[in-house]
């Protein structure tokens, strides 16, 4: 049960604009009509045999395309649904050389059977090993001989900048091996997740072209370096219009060693809910700044409870609109600004885990109290 008898909701959206995550459905004996649904992807560390190409700085695409092609695949699903004569299609890209392979959790989401093919036509049954619903990261393995594996090395995204040269590769409507290349055009994106309620910080937004089949495949940086998993476009048709995200690198370096560990990963959770602060906000609760989060609800013996925050008790209706009165504002974590709730959670992404302390700056009837929250683990709410 949440602390406040008030509550706020937004419906996010337009009516010609959707999120698509980038993987293909295909029909299981004709390959030409492919339809668009979904995509995402996931990491590469660098175990086992290393690229071909000597590193001198930056390659060219063809050297990039040449160092990284065969630590790409295709993989392709059965659905749990019987009904349907059409296979799931996506991308994935080889980890390490025991043959853990790293996709989009929704690509093999209710898969009964995964089949990966590598570059030169050989095709492996694969075992699902672990799924993460929050960042929509999978992985799978197959079994293969090491030598024949090829491990994408994985950089570091928060090295990153805007206007960087960058690459997609993966299998867009079915075609295997296909690369595009772009930009990255912004860093630190809020993406909503696969799991209602719940948001993908920190996420790459880029121009190389990523269309529905790429989900799951990698994007480069010009080293041939992971920085990013191929998942979702923003599009008002289903193709691709010139914005695709991708999860960071950094978050699949921190998510998949568990998932192959334990087949989970377990979430940092603060326990509330809230909204940003916009002028309006601002004004009315007569702030310097249209800065920090406002919590709206402090959901009952979870963490934001046990250290003492305070949600939304009392409203004011202005102009027909009501707006809280009351509530803390969290405007600082461990030292660092929050002008927004992406701040919050990509420094829990980042640098958090279960268990950890953080220090809140919060306001609160006009002063500044530092509270000490312990962070619990994230439930699962469908």
């Amino acid at each position: 049960m949440a602390k406040s008898g008030f509550v706020i909701g937004s419906i996010v959206g337009a009516a010609a604009i959707i999120l698509l995550f980038a993987f293909v459905f295909v029909p299981t004996q004709n390959m030409t009509s492919p339809e668009l649904i979904i995509s995402n992807g996931h990491d590469a560390t660098s175990l086992g045999d290393e690229n071909i190409l000597p590193i001198k700085g930056n390659l060219t695409l063809v050297e990039l395309f040449k160092k990284t092609e065969q630590g790409v695949v295709k993989i392709e699903t059965d659905a749990n649904n019987s009904l349907s004569d059409r296979n799931a299609v996506g991308s994935g890209f080889v980890y390490d050389i025991f043959g853990h392979t790293i996709t989009n959790a929704h690509v093999i989401e209710n898969a009964t059977k995964v089949t990966v093919t590598f570059l030169d036509g050989n095709q492996y049954n694969a075992e699902i090993i672990g799924t993460d619903k929050f960042t929509d990261i999978a992985v799978i393995k197959v079994n293969e001989k090491p030598r024949l594996l090829h491990p994408l090395d994985i950089g570091d995204s928060s090295d990153l900048l805007v206007g960087e040269q960058v690459a997609a590769i993966g299998n867009p409507f079915g075609l295997s091996g296909s690369m595009t290349s772009g930009i990255v055009s912004q860093l630190g994106r809020l993406m909503y997740s696969p799991d209602p309620g719940f948001s993908i910080p920190d996420v790459i937004q880029t121009d190389a072209a990523i269309n529905p089949g790429n989900s799951g495949g990698p994007l480069l940086n010009m080293k041939g370096e992971v920085i990013g998993i191929n998942t979702a476009i923003r599009s008002s048709t289903g193709e691709f219009t010139g914005v695709g995200f991708a999860v960071p690198s950094n978050t699949i370096k921190k998510i998949v060693p568990s998932l192959i560990e334990e087949g989970k990963y377990h979430h940092p959770w603060m326990g509330i809910t809230g909204i940003d602060i916009n002028p309006d906000l601002a004004k009315i609760r007569e702030l310097v700044n249209a800065k920090g989060f406002l919590v709206v609800t402090v959901i009952d013996g979870h963490p934001a409870d046990d250290a003492g925050l305070q949600g939304v008790s009392k409203t004011v209706e202005i102009d027909g609109k009501e707006y809280p009165i009351d509530g803390d504002i969290i405007i600082s974590v461990d030292g660092k600004e929050v002008r927004k709730i992406n701040d919050l959670l990509v420094h829990l992404q980042r640098e958090k885990s279960v268990g950890d302390e953080m220090i809140l700056g919060v306001m609160r009837d006009g002063d500044l109290l530092h509270l000490t929250l312990t962070l619990g683990e994230r439930p699962d709410l469908r």
